[in-house]
C-alpha cells in the first residue's frame, strides 16, 4: 500500500474510533464504527473481500454477545439481578462496609458467569435502586460496579467479550486458562477490592443504612431465569474445558434458556428481544473491519516484530511492556480495538504464553483508569446517567489512577 494511502488508513481509522469512544452529535458508538469501515472499502483503502473476511473473523464473538445479551436480558425483566441486590442490602444488616463487601460479592459473580457488560448493564441499575431503597449515598456502591466489571473479567473465558477477541480459534484449554490467570485474576480481585474500599472509607463511615428493606418476591420466571443462568455457566465451562469455541455453545444455551422461560411463563418474547442492545453487533463488526485495515497497512506486522525483539533481549521485561502498553493504550482507543490489534498480533506468529497473557491482562483490567476503557464502563456511566447521577471523566480518572495501578501490577507480576 503507497504511504499516501496507509496515511488515511491511518485516519479513516483514528477518526472512527474517536467516534466510537466519544460519540459526537451522540450518534450510537456503532454508527461511526460501521461508518468508518464503510469509508475505507469505498475510497479503495480496503477490498470489499477483506472486509467481509475481518467481520467474518467476529462471527464466534457474535454469537457469544447475542446468548449473553438474551439471559442478561432476561433476567433483568424477571427482577433476577433486583432481588440480588436487595439480598445484598437486607443481609448487610445496617453495615455499610458489609454491604460494599456484598455488592462486590454479587458483582464478581455476575461478571464471571455473565460477562462485564452483564454487570454495567443490569447490575448497576439494581443496585442503584436497592441502595436508595436502603437510604444510603449510592455512589460508593455503583463505583463497585464499574471496577469489579474489569476486574474479574479474566476469570474465565466468558468473562469478557475481549477475552474471545484476544484469543479467537487460539482459545487455550480451561485448564489451562487456570493454570494461567487464576492467580492474577485473583490478584486484580483482592487489590481492586482492598484500594477501593480504601477510597471510599470516608464516605462509607458516614453512611447510615437501613436494617432490613423489603426484598422483592423474586417470580416463577425469575427462579427459572437464575436456573437457565446456572446452567449456562455450567455449559460453558464444560465448553471451555472441551476446547470448543464458546461461541455457538453460548448463543444456544442462551436462546434456550430464554425461549425455555418464556414458555413455561407463557410470555411474550418481543420485550426481551426489544431490550438486547442489538447495535452492539454492528459495533464490534465495524471494529473488526478497522482492524482489517490495519493488517493492510503493516501495523500488525511492525507490532510483531517490534515484540518479538523486545522478547528476545528481555523476556520478563516484555511482558512488563506489554502489558502495561496495552493497559494505557485501552484509555485512548477503548479495549475493544486495542483486544482486536493485540489478537492479530498474537495469531501473527507464535509468541510466548507470558506475552499473550501480559495483553489479555491489560486488555481487560487497564480500562479501569477511566470511563473510555471499555465498552462496559462506558454502558456503566450511561447506566448512571439514566438514574440522573452526573460523573465526570475526570472524577473517574482521579478515582481510577488511585485504584488500577496496584492491581494491574499484581495481576502481571502472576501472569505465568
Amino acid at each position: 500500500m503507497p504511504p499516501h494511502q496507509i496515511a488515511l488508513a491511518w485516519a479513516l481509522v483514528g477518526l472512527a474510533t474517536a467516534g466510537v469512544i466519544f460519540r459526537p452529535f451522540r450518534l450510537p458508538e456503532a454508527i461511526w464504527a460501521i461508518a468508518g469501515a464503510a469509508a475505507l472499502v469505498l475510497l479503495g483503502l480496503l477490498p470489499i473481500k477483506d472486509a467481509l473476511s475481518g467481520m467474518a473473523k467476529g462471527i464466534d464473538v457474535y454469537l457469544f454477545l447475542i446468548g449473553m445479551m438474551l439471559i442478561a436480558e432476561l433476567g433483568q425483566r424477571e427482577g433476577l439481578f433486583d432481588y440480588l441486590a436487595s439480598f445484598a442490602v437486607e443481609h448487610a444488616r445496617g453495615s455499610p462496609q458489609r454491604l460494599f463487601l456484598l455488592v462486590y460479592g454479587v458483582g464478581i459473580l455476575v461478571t464471571v458467569f455473565l460477562s462485564n457488560d452483564a454487570t454495567a448493564i443490569v447490575l448497576t441499575p439494581a443496585v442503584y435502586a436497592a441502595t436508595r431503597a436502603a437510604g444510603s449515598s449510592p455512589l460508593p456502591y455503583l463505583f463497585v460496579c464499574a471496577f469489579i466489571a474489569n476486574a474479574a473479567s479474566f476469570v474465565l473465558p466468558i468473562s469478557n467479550p475481549a477475552n474471545l477477541v484476544v484469543f479467537g480459534a487460539r482459545m487455550p484449554h480451561l485448564a489451562e486458562w487456570l493454570r494461567q490467570f487464576a492467580a492474577p485474576s485473583i490478584a486484580a480481585i483482592v487489590v481492586t477490592y482492598v484500594v477501593l474500599r480504601i477510597t471510599q472509607r470516608r464516605a462509607l463511615s458516614e453512611e447510615k443504612i437501613e436494617a432490613s428493606v423489603p426484598t422483592p418476591h423474586l417470580s416463577r420466571g425469575g427462579k427459572l431465569a437464575a436456573i437457565g443462568i446456572a446452567a449456562i455457566g455450567v455449559a460453558l465451562v464444560a465448553a471451555s474445558a472441551l476446547d470448543v469455541q464458546l461461541g455457538l455453545p453460548t448463543f444456544i444455551c442462551g436462546t434456550v434458556a430464554t425461549a425455555a422461560v418464556l414458555s413455561l411463563s407463557r410470555q411474550s418474547p418481543w420485550p426481551v428481544l426489544q431490550g438486547v442492545s442489538w447495535s452492539v453487533i454492528p459495533l464490534v463488526a465495524g471494529l473488526f473491519v478497522l482492524v482489517e485495515a490495519l493488517v493492510r497497512t503493516g501495523a500488525i506486522g511492525h507490532l510483531n516484530t517490534l515484540l518479538h525483539e523486545a522478547t528476545a533481549l528481555s523476556p520478563s521485561r516484555a511482558l512488563w511492556m506489554v502489558g502495561l502498553t496495552t493497559a494505557i493504550a485501552d484509555n485512548l482507543a477503548n479495549n475493544l480495538p486495542v483486544g482486536l490489534v493485540a489478537g492479530s498480533v498474537a495469531a501473527s506468529d507464535h509468541l510466548p504464553p507470558q506475552a499473550v497473557g501480559a495483553m489479555l491482562v491489560g486488555v481487560d483490567l487497564g480500562p479501569n483508569f477511566s470511563v473510555t476503557g471499555s465498552l462496559a464502563t462506558i454502558l456503566w456511566l450511561v447506566a448512571l446517567r439514566r438514574q440522573k447521577i452526573e460523573l465526570t471523566a475526570w472524577q473517574f480518572l482521579q478515582l481510577g489512577l488511585i485504584v488500577t495501578p496496584p492491581a494491574l501490577i499484581a495481576a502481571l507480576a502472576l501472569v505465568r
